[in-house]
């Protein structure tokens, strides 16, 4: 398989541009001093972006409606009960990936 020069060039520059956004704020805070209320507001955007990604798989929309998707809840439980028992996420994720392909292959 050969590679051509542009689509090298297109990956190389779609991964600068991926990288940058996700590095710079790092270097820029890096070395700053930030106030102790900034530094537990910061605390609170996984939690929040966690939050939001679990209630936009479980609402589903409906005719009229928004409804549950239960087979997402069933799936849900189980891996909150771990995240708060274990508090750790790789034991976290493994176990709701687990749940959600036991849950999608038996349903």
């Amino acid at each position: 398989m050969s590679i051509d020069l542009t689509i090298l060039i297109i990956i190389l520059g779609c991964a600068v541009v991926t990288f940058i956004p996700r590095i710079i704020p790092f270097i820029v805070v890096r070395n700053l001093k930030l106030p102790v209320i900034v530094t537990k507001w910061l605390l609170f955007i996984p939690i929040c972006i966690f939050t939001a990604l679990i209630v936009d798989s479980i609402i589903m929309d409906g005719e009229s409606l928004l409804s549950i998707d239960w087979k997402v809840l069933a799936a849900i439980i189980p891996t909150l009960m771990i995240a708060l028992w274990t508090k750790s996420l790789s034991v976290t994720v493994i176990v709701g990936i687990v749940c959600m392909a036991t849950v999608r292959f038996l349903f």
